[in-house]
C-alpha cells in the first residue's frame, strides 16, 4: 500500500502497514522498550484482514476461485468478519461456520456483512460432525462452486505475515526488535511473522501465547497431542483443541500460558491506561508479558513487539460487561466490579 496515497479505490487498500504503538504507563517499572503492533488498524478491525484478502487472492489467481463462487471457512469471528469484508468487495458469497464460544457481538456483526451463519457448539472434539471444523467441510462438499479457506492448515495462513507482518515490525523498529510476544490459535500470525524475523536477526526470541485448556504448548514442548490438556475454556481466538499445521513450532522459541479472567482484566487495564479499547487475546498478549517481565525475561536494553489482534467493539457483551464478568467469577477482592459512573436525569 502506497502511505502517500489520499485516496483508495476501495476498503481493502486500507488493509497492512499498521501502527507501532509505545506503551507507556502499562509497562511503567518494567524492563525493557515495549511496542505493540495494534491490528485493530486494520479496516475489519483484526489481523485476519491479511490472511482473507492474501488467501482469496492466491486462489483467484490460481484459478481456484471464480466469479459466483461461495467461500466457506471456520471462524471464531475476526477471519468469518475479514473474509464477508473481501467477498462484498470482490463479489462472493460467503458462508461461515463459528464456535458458539464466539461473542454474540461477533456473530452479529458477521451477519450484518452479509454472511451466512453456522453457530456450531464450541466444546466438543474436533472430529465431532457437529463441530465448526466438521459443518465447514460437509458445506464445501455440498456446495458446487465453493472454495473452502481451511486457515488451520493452509500454509498461505503463514505467508501472509511472512510477507507482511514480520517485513513490517522489521522495519518499523529498524530491526532492534529482540522479542516478539504474540497469541497462537491458527499459528498463521505468529509464525509467519517469526519466520521472516528470525532470517534477518536468529537471536529475536519469539514467545506464544496459550490459553489453559488448550494443546499448543505440551505438544511444542513435547510434540505430544495430549487430549487431558483439554478442557473448556474462555477466551477466542486463542489455543487449540487439535494441532493446526498452519503453526510452525521450529520457529516458536517458548510458549506461555494464561488464564481467561487475568486475560479479561488485562483486556481492560489496556484500555484504561493506554486508551487502546482491544479485544480478549490482546489481554492475553498483554497477560502474558506481565508474567514475562515477572519471571525476569527481559533487560532493559530489550525491544519487544506484541501484537494486539483485534478491536475491543467486538467484546462488548463478555470481557467488556461487567454482568458477564461477574457470571464467569472474573470480579474477587482485587478486581471488584467497576464503580458505577453512569448516572440518568430524570
Amino acid at each position: 500500500m502506497n502511505n502517500k496515497k489520499q485516496v483508495f479505490d476501495n476498503v481493502l487498500d486500507l488493509i497492512g502497514n499498521t501502527p507501532l504503538v509505545r506503551l507507556n504507563t502499562l509497562t511503567a517499572g518494567f524492563k525493557g522498550n515495549y511496542l505493540a503492533k495494534v491490528e485493530a488498524f486494520n479496516p475489519g478491525h483484526s489481523t485476519k484482514d491479511r490472511i482473507a484478502l492474501y488467501i482469496i487472492e492466491e486462489a483467484e489467481r490460481k484459478g481456484i476461485l471464480k466469479p459466483g463462487d461461495t467461500i466457506i471457512e471456520t471462524t471464531s469471528g475476526n477471519t468469518g468478519f475479514s473474509i464477508a469484508m473481501v467477498g462484498i468487495i470482490k463479489g462472493y458469497e460467503c458462508i461461515l461456520a463459528v464456535s458458539s464460544k464466539s461473542s454474540p457481538d461477533k456473530i452479529d456483526m458477521l451477519k450484518t456483512m452479509g454472511a451466512k451463519v453456522y453457530v456450531c457448539p464450541a466444546h466438543v472434539s474436533a472430529d465431532d460432525p457437529r463441530s465448526y471444523y466438521q459443518v465447514a467441510k460437509r458445506m464445501h462438499e455440498e456446495i458446487k462452486g465453493s472454495v473452502y479457506i481451511n486457515q488451520y492448515f493452509n500454509a498461505l495462513n503463514i505467508e501472509a505475515h511472512y510477507k507482511s507482518t514480520g517485513p513490517e515490525i522489521w522495519k518499523q523498529t529498524e530491526g532492534k526488535i529482540t522479542h516478539l510476544v504474540a497469541c497462537s490459535g491458527t499459528g498463521g500470525t505468529i509464525s509467519g511473522a517469526a519466520k521472516f524475523l528470525k532470517e534477518q536477526n536468529p537471536n529475536i526470541k519469539v514467545i506464544g501465547v496459550d490459553a489453559y485448556g488448550s494443546v499448543l504448548k505440551k505438544y511444542h514442548e513435547t510434540r505430544t497431542f495430549d487430549t487431558n490438556e483439554i478442557y473448556p475454556y474462555r477466551i477466542e481466538g486463542l489455543g487449540k483443541n487439535l494441532i493446526p499445521t498452519a503453526t510452525d513450532f521450529d520457529v516458536i522459541d517458548e510458549f506461555v500460558k494464561v488464564t481467561d479472567g487475568e486475560s479479561a482484566h488485562s483486556a481492560r487495564q489496556i484500555a484504561r491506561t493506554e486508551g487502546l479499547f482491544l479485544g480478549y487475546t490482546s489481554g492475553a498478549a498483554f497477560q502474558a508479558i506481565k508474567q514475562l517481565e515477572e519471571e525476569g525475561e527481559f533487560k532493559e536494553s530489550d525491544t519487544i513487539v506484541v501484537i494486539f489482534p483485534d478491536h475491543g467493539s467486538r467484546y462488548m457483551s463478555k470481557v467488556y460487561s461487567d454482568a458477564w464478568m461477574e457470571e464467569q467469577g472474573f470480579f474477587d477482592s482485587e478486581n471488584e466490579v467497576s464503580i458505577e459512573t453512569v448516572q440518568y436525569i430524570q
